[in-house]
């Protein structure tokens, strides 16, 4: 889609509407298609690692509903509306479910109040903020969700737009902190964990001028976003091995190269 939109540039890529592009949506425009190219060049599986990653978000809110009793979700960098959002697999399960969205695109703001409709026993409701802003997440979400009873908390395909070594834990914790034990966190990150040197050095010129919004993190690195907390088995894996269905080819790790976790607060 193309075209004029109010505060929203159309001439710099944003992650949500790349993320949109790799999955086959139709939300983008041409600055988005191209660095979208540009990424799947120096990461060939990167479709496939996106709509591994969207499955995973699917199967832990899922799992979370089911089997955990949680009935709060607040979704910290939700992206583009697509099939099965949290809301609908949640409400799906318990329809008394209550979700809050938060996203710092403007688009996905407009496209979320206009297709995000809540069954009429739960509640949804979408904040227009920056993950790195949690107290003004936290303020306002609390005028949808009652931060005294357990909340999954998700951070799914975002903190890796976070730059910084150790940048990321403290966004994470001052959400937690906010939440009563029997909460929930999840995660995915991106890695180059998987990567071969060539394409390291291909990202990191990327970086360098400007083309990349994406900071990589390892295995160790995300393992301390869940200090404190409970993981949930199989615990950190890449986010295709989270707990797959039964009968569905998993894709080659390194094609997927995103590590996932769902932890418990205690």
């Amino acid at each position: 889609m193309d075209g004029d939109f109010a505060g929203i540039d159309t001439t710099v890529p944003h992650p949500a509407r790349r993320y949109n592009y790799w999955l086959g949506g139709k939300d983008h425009f041409a600055a988005d298609r191209e660095s979208g190219e540009e990424f799947a060049r120096t990461f060939p599986g990167v479709r496939i690692g996106a709509r591994a990653n969207r499955a995973m978000l699917q199967r832990a809110v899922r799992f979370l509903a089911t089997e955990r009793g949680i009935r709060q979700f607040l979704d910290v960098g939700t992206g583009l509306p697509t099939a099965d959002n949290t809301h609908e697999v949640a409400q799906r399960i318990a329809p008394e479910s209550r979700v809050v969205y938060v996203d710092n695109d403007p688009l996905v703001m407009t496209h979320a109040r206009a297709l995000l409709n809540s069954t009429p026993e739960g509640a949804t409701a979408y904040l227009n903020a920056d993950l790195r802003e949690p107290g003004k997440i936290l303020a306002e979400a609390a005028q949808t969700l009652d931060l005294s009873q357990p909340v999954a908390v998700i951070v799914v395909a975002v903190l890796h737009f976070v730059p910084g070594d150790g940048a990321a834990q403290p966004l994470v914790r001052e959400l937690m902190d906010a939440v009563p034990a029997g909460s929930y966190l999840v995660v995915t990150h991106a890695t180059m964990d998987f990567s071969p040197p060539e394409h390291r050095a291909a990202h990191e010129q990327m970086r360098a001028t400007g083309r990349s919004d994406v900071w990589m993190r390892t295995r160790a690195e995300v393992d301390t976003l869940f200090d404190g907390l409970e993981l949930i088995e199989p615990g950190v894996t890449v986010v295709s091995e989270w707990r797959p269905e039964d009968g569905v080819p998993l894709p080659d790790p390194k094609d997927v190269a995103i590590w996932g976790a769902v932890a418990r607060k205690n």
